[in-house]
């Protein structure tokens, strides 16, 4: 699903037109991007959790030249799936 397909289903299950509900995922989008920039985790109960994580400078080779270098330090984001989401997933 992306995210053309989500304002589709978003827009029948809440009743509103497909530009309402574009506007509702673009300023979720921002809300998650602005607290995580911000260094805040996120926490949606049920559901998962984002948090921001620094990862470390480490070793790479290029596989085309095989020159080894370093990839820099940077900020990334892990999502951890909740109890109800997994629960979810895995019923059979």
């Amino acid at each position: 699903m992306n995210k053309a397909d989500m304002v589709k289903e978003l827009s029948s299950r809440l009743g509103c037109t497909q530009t309402e509900s574009l506007h509702i995922i673009n300023t979720w989008q921002e809300v998650i991007k602005d607290n995580l920039s911000q260094g805040n985790n996120i926490v949606l109960q049920g559901f998962g959790s984002f948090a921001c994580w620094q990862q470390t400078e480490r070793p790479a080779r290029n596989p085309r030249t095989g020159k080894s270098c370093m990839i820099p330090s940077r900020v990334s984001v892990k999502f951890k799936p909740g109890k109800f989401l997994l629960q979810c997933l895995n019923k059979k």
